[in-house]
């Protein structure tokens, strides 16, 4: 790593470079921005929220309008005037629009769940209460009265799993030309500085559904990098005093759980009762505690399961309130993987090597219990953010059983656990930042611990136009891996990532170079997908942004990359690829495509051998094509398809048939009401000839295997195979009120892996082709889910939720397995299934409106 300083000098003055060219003319150089400002008035008579904007205090509030258009013709004034008005008391701050329409027919009025915005018309508030450029939050309102709010923020971009309590009401206009809205904010549901004077950013923006048009108040422009930091200003606040933020959300749970084990001593049904809550504490006026106290999970969608062949773990998405709302700081450098957290025991897989003889697993559970999770996170009026997360599970145990006398002990799979993320994130000038995190595992005992540091900053110029940002990673374990004497072999490694590019225009750029050591392990608590790693990559983009022809805007995108092994130094790939979208005017239909053209592979992970480097799968010179279409969502029936095809080379260093991918989805969606509507996928895959490696290989103490492996060696087992996959989704929402909505969503899946031919992988990539290997390795699996959901909010920050799941999964190999769907469906539908039923209700409780208001005096 000798030539890294030098490499950070050569970006330095590259940057300088450019920076100052621009600085000599006008041309090329962006507009400066353009703040407008807004005075917000302060009121001390009470306002009632009910969408009309009658009360007087709106009166005597400076009115702004004026909005831009922002899509699809950037630039151009609106028609339909907006008014905007912005009050303020000690508690909240409230925000008023009149929207005004030729009529009540151009209101688009979808009904949709809370933080679902559909085929509807809206007005949205952004706050940037520190004026950084960079964190901001957003609360927008639709016609029919629906709440969707989010944090911006560079680590989440626009996170709508954020979620803040907070008051709205919505009311058509007097003459009924358009409608108007009531927002309070009460500040606990935001966080800013302690200041005599303040001027915080802000934006307002509104959608016009029917002509799919979208207007900001601020002009903002689409060539330039960034959101926040293209916002307006709110001035004229005074006095303001960061409340006393302390919120109290107990819950009560019940389930009840059918499962068809019809075996002596065990039960076919259970129950179970549950209680917890979420505390939310304002340390101060910056930083906010949040805590979950014996948490119930219990509810969340299922996971979309599938068959994993490849040498790589599933990242499964996380459904955890807890673990999606407010995690923009945590999610800095990608070291959080939070599934981590209560995920299955680091020894789940290895308790049948604890057995003793005549023993067998009469239980293992699949996930940790959680006893507490805390996060702490806020933002100085410096810039400073400031985020701590701690989290503590339970010790995991399998319980074995002696076949013969019934006797039973258990085996530890996952000690008691300790996880940890300390994060400084320090805001810069010029949409620029620095960050340190570090995340630390901790288990009792003397299983193992785990630590990452990390690194991270982007520095932009003033003119915003280039930008140079990397990483550097430090990896540590140390201590005995669970139930064994040996070390952890993997004790410390590193990864770093650099990446310098012009940001802003029509035309944009940026070559990137990172390292991961084949010693680098974030896996307790991120997750990392193969190291040993040095790759590099150059990508020049060109977007028009302003309507010409008979479209709206065109991107596009043309790159190279190369990526070799760590140690030993070997070739791993290289290629180029490239894109292309755009949507038409006057349809509003989308389409585009990607292609990729790959030159022969050396796959070094495959083989799942280690080291790596002796072994590697030869994957020949490949195409790719995919294509897309998708139509306009305002149609009461819309569709996506995506089709794909991979053609590959003939290999003539290796005798095996052609190999081939094909991929189509097709996702059509009807409205039948504003109420009611359905959303059905069907996602096909299909790969020819695929060579894999074989999970169970040869048996050693197998006859039939025995003279192959005499002959051939402990080389690795590799099948050609043709795997076909089918996934069909379809989601129905009913909508009975912006308070109250009903979802059920089924899915099947199912994935068959016929073996055609076998060969033994010797090192260098040579195949040798085993004729005389008849052993059947054909497998199969479906899962099956129903996840239905009746939810109520009867309060801001308050709900009721009655929730079906259903769930069953079959997995066959051998001459079980069938390659035939609906052979497949059959079987996963004699599989016993888990039905369960569940009713939670969650209860906000606020402090400030708790406690006894003081008389005025």
């Amino acid at each position: 790593m000798r030539w890294l300083p030098c490499l950070l000098a050569c970006a330095l003055l590259l940057s300088g470079g450019p920076r100052a060219a621009a600085q000599k003319g006008p041309a090329g150089a962006p507009a400066p921005v353009v703040r407008r400002q807004l005075a917000a008035q302060r009121t001390a008579a009470p306002i009632k929220l009910d969408g009309l904007l009658d009360d007087a205090a709106w009166a005597g509030a400076p009115v702004s309008g004026q909005f831009t258009e922002f899509r699809p013709h950037p630039g151009r004034r609106e028609r339909q005037p907006t008014e905007v008005r912005v009050l303020y008391d000690d508690v909240a701050m409230y925000v008023g629009a009149k929207l005004v329409e030729a009529s009540s027919d151009s209101i688009r009025r979808e009904l949709t769940q809370r933080d679902n915005i559909g085929n509807t018309d809206f007005f949205a508030v952004f706050l940037d209460p520190y004026r950084d450029h960079l964190n901001g939050y957003g609360f927008f309102v639709l016609s029919t009265g629906v709440q969707v709010d989010q944090r911006l923020s560079p680590a989440n971009g626009e996170d709508n799993a954020w979620n803040a309590v907070w008051d709205s009401r919505v009311a058509p206009l007097p003459d009924g030309h358009g409608w108007s809205v009531e927002i309070r904010i009460p500040y606990s549901a935001i966080r800013f500085a302690q200041a005599p004077v303040q001027t915080w950013g802000v934006q307002f923006f509104r959608q016009r559904k029917a002509a799919n048009q979208q207007f900001a108040w601020n002009p903002i422009d689409p060539a330039a990098d960034g959101f926040v930091n293209q916002w307006g200003e709110l001035t004229g606040l005074e006095n303001l005093h960061p409340p006393l933020r302390l919120s109290f959300t107990p819950y009560v749970s019940s389930y009840v759980n059918h499962y068809p084990y019809n075996e002596q001593g065990k039960r076919n049904y259970g129950t179970s009762f549950n209680g917890g809550a979420d505390v939310k504490w304002g340390i101060n006026e910056s930083f906010t505690l949040d805590a979950t106290l014996v948490p119930d999970f219990g509810q969340v969608i299922s996971d979309n399961q599938v068959l994993n062949l490849s040498p790589f773990e599933v990242q499964y998405q996380e459904n955890r309130a807890f673990f999606t709302e407010g995690t923009e700081l945590f999610n800095k450098g990608g070291l959080f993987y939070s599934r981590r957290v209560g995920s299955q025991p680091i020894g789940f897989n290895d308790v049948a090597g604890q057995l003793r003889r005549g023993e067998f697993v009469y239980q293992n559970p699949g996930v940790t219990r959680l006893i507490n999770a805390t996060k702490v996170s806020g933002r100085t009026s410096k810039g400073l953010g400031i985020g701590v997360f701690n989290a503590l599970s339970a010790a995991s145990y399998a319980t074995v059983q002696d076949s013969v006398s019934g006797e039973r002990r258990e085996v530890l799979t996952q000690p008691l656990t300790n996880y940890n993320i300390v994060v400084l994130d320090q805001s810069l000038p010029h949409n620029s930042y620095i960050s340190l995190i570090n995340t630390n595992v901790t288990r009792a005992g003397q299983a193992y611990d785990a630590n990452v540091t990390a690194g991270l900053f982007r520095f932009v110029d003033k003119l915003n136009q280039y930008a140079f940002k990397g990483q550097l990673n430090y990896s540590q374990r140390r201590g005995q891996i669970l139930n064994s004497d040996a070390p952890v072999s993997d004790r410390n490694g590193y990864k770093y990532y650099l990446n310098y590019g012009k940001i802003s225009g029509n035309w944009t750029w940026n070559v990137d170079h990172g390292i991961e050591s084949d010693t680098y392990n974030p896996n307790d608590l991120g997750i990392l997908f193969g190291n040993n790693n040095i790759s590099q990559s150059a990508t020049v983009n060109y977007n028009k942004y302003q309507p010409f022809w008979k479209v709206n805007n065109f991107s596009s995108s043309l790159g190279a990359y190369q990526s070799q092994l760590f140690r030993p130094l070997l070739y791993q790939d290289a290629g180029v690829y490239g894109s292309a979208n755009t949507t038409f005017s006057k349809s509003f239909l989308t389409t585009g495509f990607n292609a990729n053209l790959d030159l022969a592979k050396h796959d070094y992970y495959e083989p799942r051998t280690a080291p790596l480097g002796p072994y590697y799968v030869r994957v020949p010179a490949s195409a790719n094509l995919g294509v897309f279409v998708s139509s306009d969502y305002r149609k009461k029936l819309a569709y996506d398809v995506n089709l794909g095809v991979r053609s590959y080379a003939p290999d003539e260093r290796l005798p095996r048939p052609r190999r081939a991918g094909y991929g189509l989805t097709l996702s059509p969606r009807y409205r039948v009401s504003d109420q009611l509507n359905f959303r059905y996928t069907f996602d096909y895959g299909l790969k020819v000839n695929q060579i894999g490696y074989v999970n169970d290989g040869l048996d050693a103490t197998n006859p039939l295997d025995q003279p192959l492996i005499a002959a051939f060696g402990p080389d690795v087992l590799l099948g050609g195979r043709r795997v076909a996959t089918f996934t069909n989704t379809l989601t129905t929402n009913y909508t009975f009120t912006n308070r109250l909505s009903f979802t059920i969503r089924l899915r099947h899946y199912v994935s068959a892996v016929r073996y055609q031919a076998f060969a033994r992988l010797r090192p260098g990539g040579a195949e040798e082709s085993l004729p005389e290997y008849t052993r059947n390795h054909d497998n199969s699996f479906s899962a099956f889910n129903v996840d239905a959901s009746l939810v109520w909010w009867f309060a801001p920050g308050s709900q009721v939720s009655l929730v079906w799941k259903d769930a069953t999964s079959s997995y066959l190999l051998g001459n079980e397995a069938t390659p035939l769907y609906f052979d497949n469906l059959a079987n996963v539908a004699n599989t016993p299934h888990n039905n369960n039923v569940s009713i939670k209700v969650l209860y906000y409780l606020d402090y400030l409106a708790l406690r006894p208001r003081r008389k005025a005096s």
